[in-house]
C-alpha cells in the first residue's frame, strides 16, 4: 500500500528550505521498428495500461496525483487577482475595428526611415524586412504585393518538391495566393491601402481556420469530419486589415509535440540547419518566418512547445498571450484551459502590431475572466526606454541553469547583465516552488482536454490513422482520471499562489526559453515518428507556467550556440502585462541586433535580384 502524502498549505511553505530538483524523465527513446512496436504493446488491453501505470510510477506521477492530500480548492481555468495598470501604455478598444487598433500601435513604435535601410545604410550584418519596410515597398512603389506573391509561391513549392518532403505549409493555392495579391496591389495603386498589414503575408497554422483551406492539425483526416465554414476570429481580424494568408502551415500532429516532426506530410526543417528540428507544434509558422516568406505567422501556443519553443529553437519572436486576451473561437483546441492563439514574426515591434490586429476577448471569457484593457507600450518617444530601470527581473538560479548546454545559460545571462548594465534593471533572486508539480498539473490537464476533444473521433475509428507519436500521448491520457483531473486543478491554484507572490517582488520572470538548442532529426524518425522524453524535458523546461496558468511570456532570440544555432530568451509576465513583456522585449533585440545572422536557408522575397 502506498503511503499518504500530505502538502503543507502553499501560503505556509517556508521558501528558504526549497531545494531546487533536476528533471529527470525515465521513458525509453524510440523510433522505427521498435517504436512501433512499443505503440502497438501500451494500446493492448491490459500490458499497455502496465506499462503505462509503470512508467508513471517511475516519474512520480501515480503518488503526487492519488496518494497525495492537497489542501487547495481545484482552479478549473485560470483566475487572477486584480493587477495594477501597467505604466507608459497607450490603450487599445478590443471592441474597435483591428485596421484601427494597428493603426494606435503603429504610431506607438520608435521612429524608424525605411528608406535608408533599404538603400543599404543599416549597419547590421543581417536583418529581417520589417512590414514597415514592405508598406514602404508598396507604397514607393518599389515592389507590389502581386511580385512578392511570385517570390514566396516559387520558394514554396521548391520546398514541398524536395525528396523526403520538407513542407512548410501543409495547404497551399497558389492562385487564392495570387487572387490576394492581386486586390492588395490594386489597393495600393488606387492609395487605399486597409492598414500597415495590407500586403503583408502570413502563414496560418494549420489547426487554425483559415477558409477556405481545410483544418487538419496535421493529421490524414480532421478535415474528412469537420468542416471549415470560414475564419476563426482572429484569422478575420487580420483579413479585415488586408493580410494575405499564404496557407496552412505544416505543424506536430494535433499540436501533440515539442519537435515538430509530421510523418504524414513531411517535417519541416530549421532554416539555420536543415537536419535539425525546428521545435513544434507550430514548426512551420517559425520555419516560415524564419526563411524570410513571411513577416508573420499565427500559431497556437498549449504547453510552450506551439509558439515560443519554435520561436527560439528558429531564431524568432514569438509570443504567448495571457489566457483569454486573443479569442480562440474557430480554432481545433478552442474549449481548452491552457491554449491561446499568438503571433511568431521576425521582430518585436511585427508582433506587436499583429498582436493589435487578433487581440479582443471573447464575451464568455470576459464575464469569467474580467481582463485588464489591452494596451502596448508607447515606444515613439525619445524616452520610452529609460522606464525599464524602474523594472525587477526575477531569477531562479538554479532553474535558470538547468540546460542542457552551458551556452544556453551564459548567452542568457550576458544578455540579462548587458541589459542590466543599459538599462539598470534589477536582477532578483526568486524561488518557484513544486516545479514537477507544475509539469504533471499541465500534463494532466492538457492532455485530459486533448481526449476530451478527440474521443468522439477516435471511438469512430479514427485513432488508428492518428501517428504513432500521437498514439502514445493518447495511451497515456486515457490513463488519467477523473480524480487524477481535479488534483490537478488543486495543483493548479497552489502553484498560481506561488506565481502572484513572485509579482509582488519582481515585474517579469526571466528563464532561456528552452533548454537545449534544436535537436537533430533522426534519419529514422522521419517516416514514423518517434518518441524521446528526455528531448521533450529539455524543451519544455521552463514554458510551462505560461499555460498551466495562462501567463503571458514572450521568447526573443539573443544569440547562438557554439555550433550556430539560436538561442532564445524568454519573458514571463503579470496576468495581462503583454504591454510590458513586449517593450522589455524590444530592448533587449536592439542590444542583440548586431549579433544576428542570416539562416542557411533565407530567401529575400522583397528584394530579390
Amino acid at each position: 500500500m502506498a503511503k499518504k502524502r500530505v502538502m503543507v498549505a502553499a501560503q505556509n511553505i517556508d521558501l528558504s528550505a526549497v531545494q531546487y530538483e533536476q528533471e529527470e524523465i525515465k521513458a525509453p527513446h524510440l523510433t522505427g521498428l521498435a517504436f512501433k512496436l512499443f505503440v502497438w504493446i501500451v494500446e493492448a488491453p491490459i500490458i499497455g495500461s502496465l506499462i503505462i501505470s509503470l512508467l508513471k510510477k517511475q516519474n512520480k506521477m501515480t503518488q503526487l496525483l492519488r496518494n497525495t492530500v492537497i489542501p487547495e480548492a481545484p482552479m478549473f481555468k485560470p483566475e487572477y487577482p486584480p493587477q495594477e495598470p501597467e505604466p507608459g501604455v497607450v490603450s487599445l478598444d478590443e471592441d474597435g475595428k483591428p485596421e484601427d487598433r494597428v493603426e494606435v500601435a503603429l504610431k506607438c513604435l520608435p521612429q524608424y526611415d525605411p528608406a535608408s535601410c533599404w538603400n543599404g545604410d543599416s549597419t547590421a550584418s543581417f536583418r529581417y524586412w520589417k512590414i514597415r519596410d514592405y508598406a514602404y515597398a508598396y507604397r514607393s512603389k518599389i515592389a507590389t504585393p502581386s511580385v512578392v506573391a511570385e517570390r514566396i509561391i516559387s520558394v514554396i513549392e521548391e520546398f514541398s518538391n524536395k525528396k523526403p518532403p520538407q513542407p512548410l505549409l501543409i495547404s497551399f493555392n497558389p492562385e487564392e495566393v495570387r487572387s490576394q495579391a492581386a486586390a492588395s496591389t490594386k489597393r495600393f495603386e488606387e492609395g487605399n491601402p486597409l492598414s500597415i498589414l495590407d500586403g503583408i503575408f502570413v502563414a496560418i497554422k494549420d489547426d487554425i481556420d483559415c477558409f477556405p483551406h481545410p483544418s487538419k492539425g496535421g493529421t490524414t483526416w480532421m478535415h474528412e469530419v469537420r468542416t471549415v465554414k470560414k475564419d476563426a476570429v482572429s484569422v478575420s481580424r487580420l483579413r479585415s486589415c488586408g493580410v494575405i494568408f499564404v496557407g496552412k502551415a505544416n505543424m506536430h500532429e494535433l499540436g501533440m509535440g515539442t519537435t515538430g516532426n509530421n510523418s504524414n506530410y513531411g517535417t519541416a526543417r530549421n532554416p539555420h540547419a536543415p537536419e535539425r528540428y525546428t521545435g513544434g507544434s507550430s514548426s512551420g509558422p517559425a520555419a516560415i518566418v524564419a526563411s524570410g516568406l513571411c513577416s508573420a505567422a499565427l500559431g497556437t501556443d498549449g504547453g510552450g512547445c506551439s509558439i515560443r519553443i519554435p520561436s527560439s529553437l528558429c531564431g524568432v519572436v514569438g509570443l504567448k498571450t495571457t489566457y483569454g486576451r486573443t479569442d480562440i473561437g474557430g480554432s481545433l483546441c478552442d474549449a481548452g484551459t491552457v491554449e491561446i492563439i499568438g503571433p511568431i514574426a521576425s521582430t518585436v515591434e511585427d508582433v506587436m502590431l499583429v498582436y493589435s490586429a487578433i487581440l479582443g476577448t471573447s464575451l464568455a471569457d470576459r464575464i469569467s475572466l474580467n481582463p485588464s484593457p489591452p494596451s502596448v507600450p508607447n515606444l515613439s518617444f525619445n524616452d520610452s526606454l529609460n522606464s525599464l530601470g524602474s523594472l525587477r527581473l526575477g531569477k531562479y538560479t538554479a532553474w535558470f541553469n538547468d540546460v542542457y548546454s552551458t551556452d544556453i545559460s551564459d548567452k542568457c545571462e550576458d544578455t540579462l547583465n548587458l541589459l542590466s548594465k543599459t538599462h539598470g534593471c534589477e536582477m532578483v533572486e526568486i524561488v518557484v516552488p513544486e516545479l514537477h508539480e507544475m509539469r504533471t498539473a499541465h500534463l494532466v490537464s492538457i492532455g485530459s482536454e486533448c481526449l476530451s476533444s478527440l474521443n468522439p473521433y477516435c471511438e469512430d475509428g479514427h485513432g488508428a490513422r492518428l501517428s504513432y507519436d500521437t498514439r502514445t500521448s493518447m495511451a497515456l491520457f486515457r490513463s488519467f482520471s477523473a480524480s487524477d483531473y481535479v488534483a490537478a486543478q488543486c495543483l493548479r491554484r497552489r502553484i498560481m499562489y506561488y506565481h502572484m507572490e513572485i509579482f509582488k517582488k519582481v515585474d517579469v520572470i526571466v528563464t532561456p526559453t528552452t533548454g537545449m538548442t534544436a535537436p537533430i532529426i533522426p534519419l529514422s524518425a522521419l517516416k514514423d515518428g518517434e518518441t524521446d522524453m528526455r528531448v521533450t524535458g529539455y524543451l519544455m523546461r521552463f514554458v510551462i507556467a505560461g499555460n498551466l496558468l495562462g501567463l503571458p511570456a514572450i521568447s526573443i532570440p539573443v544569440g547562438y550556440d557554439k555550433q550556430g544555432f539560436p538561442i532564445g530568451l524568454q519573458l514571463i509576465g503579470r496576468p495581462w502585462g503583454e504591454a510590458s513583456i513586449l517593450r522589455l522585449a524590444l530592448a533587449i533585440e536592439e542590444l542583440c541586433a548586431k549579433s544576428k545572422k542570416r539562416p542557411a536557408s533565407f530567401s529575400d522575397v522583397l528584394k530579390s535580384n
